[in-house]
Order: C-alpha cells, then sequence, then structure tokens
C-alpha cells in the first residue's frame, strides 16, 4: 500500500477542485469539508473512507452535481459539473424502490420518464438483471424481496442509463455484515462486467481494500483529505482475498493509520 495521486493515462473523467462545503444553521455554520481536490480515471474503483460526520455523504453528493459546492468545482470530463447528469448515476443507502411496481418495473422506470419505447426498455432491463444476478425474479415486488436484493435492483435502475460513472453512498450499511460481505462481491462481480468508474463511500476498511483500486481517506469535520492510497491487490479479486497475508497486512496498515490521525 503506498499513497498515489494519478497514474492512470489519458485525461480524468471525474475532477474535484478545492472543494468545501459550509451549512447555515439556527445555531451557527457548521463546515463539512475544506480544500478536497482530486482526480478520478477512468474505470478506477475508488472507495473514500472516514469516521462519521467527515462529510462523506456531502462529498458524493457534489460530485452527482445533487449539491453544490461553498467553495470549488467539479469538473467531469473536463467541463463544469453543478447539475445531475445521466452520465453520473446514484445508489444510496435506501434503494427506494416503489413498492407498487415490480423489479422489472423498477429498474425501467427512468426509460419511461424518458419515453423509451417498452420494448427496448424492457430489453435493456432484462441485460441489467441477469448482470446484477436476479433472473427469475423479475416479476417480484420491492415486499418479497431481500436488502440485498433490494439493492440489486437499485443497482441495476442506476446502470440502465449506462451512464460512465457509479456513485455509491454506503449502499450495503443497513444489511447484517453476512449480506454486506456477499454484496461486496456481487458489487465486485457487476463491476468487473462492465468496468463503469465507481466512487463508493463504506465505512468498512475490509470492504474498501476488497474493492478499490484507490482508497481516500477524510479526517474529521471539516473533512480533508489526509490519505490518497493505491490498493495493490492483484485483480480479478476474490472473496478468499480477504484472508491471504497480504490482504491483512494492508488492512492493519490502513486502520493504524487512521487510528493515529484521530
Amino acid at each position: 500500500m503506498r499513497n498515489k495521486r494519478d497514474t492512470s493515462d489519458g485525461a480524468p473523467i471525474l475532477q474535484a477542485r478545492k472543494l468545501s462545503a459550509v451549512f447555515q444553521g439556527v445555531d451557527g455554520s457548521l463546515h463539512a469539508l475544506e480544500n478536497i481536490s482530486f482526480d478520478v480515471s477512468k474505470q478506477q474503483f475508488l472507495c473514500i473512507l472516514g469516521p462519521s460526520g467527515s462529510g462523506k455523504s456531502t462529498l458524493l453528493r457534489m460530485l452527482g452535481g445533487l449539491l453544490r459546492p461553498t467553495e470549488g468545482e467539479v469538473l467531469f470530463e473536463g467541463a463544469l459539473h453543478q447539475e445531475p447528469s445521466r452520465q453520473i448515476g446514484i445508489v444510496f443507502q435506501d434503494p427506494n424502490l416503489m413498492p407498487w411496481r415490480t423489479v422489472i418495473e423498477n429498474i425501467t422506470l427512468p426509460l419511461e420518464v424518458m419515453r423509451i419505447p417498452q420494448a427496448e426498455a424492457e430489453a435493456r432491463a432484462r441485460a441489467l438483471i441477469d448482470l446484477v444476478g436476479l433472473a427469475g425474479f423479475e416479476e417480484w415486488f420491492p415486499r418479497d424481496l431481500s436488502g440485498g436484493m433490494a439493492q440489486r435492483v437499485a443497482i441495476a435502475r442506476a446502470l440502465i442509463y449506462n451512464p460512465k460513472v457509479l456513485l455509491l453512498d454506503e449502499p450495503f450499511g443497513a444489511l447484517d455484515a453476512l449480506t454486506r460481505e456477499r454484496m461486496g462481491i456481487e458489487l465486485l462481480r457487476i463491476w468487473q462486467g462492465n468496468r463503469k468508474t465507481v466512487i463508493m463511500v463504506t465505512h468498512s476498511i475490509s470492504e474498501a481494500l476488497l474493492l478499490a483500486d484507490r482508497i481516500l481517506v477524510l479526517t474529521h469535520r471539516p473533512g480533508t483529505i489526509c490519505f490518497d492510497i493505491e490498493v495493490d491487490l492483484p485483480r480479478p479479486r476474490h472473496e478468499e482475498v480477504r484472508y491471504t497475508p497480504h490482504f491483512v497486512k494492508l488492512a492493519r496498515s490502513l486502520r493504524q493509520a487512521i487510528t493515529e490521525m484521530n
């Protein structure tokens, strides 16, 4: 594990430039983020780690165009990015599925809004259902799905636009530990199948090491980047990598670095 800035060839797909976020409330101002700058390479899997309240979700929302920074700017493919875009998909911790719509109907909803013909929308949705491992559950309703299955639907819905970047805000945070581990492996399989650029917020060091090419670690509020680390585990990765000596060494080193930061 070593510090890393940008080792990609060609222009980055997403850039954060001196981002700061200050929120005004009845009790005064809250300084959430301060002077955040980094580039994200195409097809990179980037994880953002940090303590609760460090501004991880705020940062993700700024990258997605859902929140404008108090200072600084976000660039997408070299252009100023200030509004939500179909080129950047977002999945939150709550899958937010419509309970009266089936799995396939939830996934096709964005295409219905775009007035894509039904046959084309369903064909694209079925391809994604296969990708996320939900074949056979097309006509199920959200009430009949496990938490992990519901999040797969949310991921498929975010991918239906074929975005260039996928933002994941602690998507497995509400799941039990065993399901969360399984979903991490499923997400890794999905990413290896389509190679989108992914930026994911997580509290789990093990999850970040399993998934990421690179990890950003934020400090306590106001969040700033204190570590920018390359994960040098070989790909493709599988569950067994968690038990290798090198993985354990990386996890120990990263945890120690974060502890010393605090």
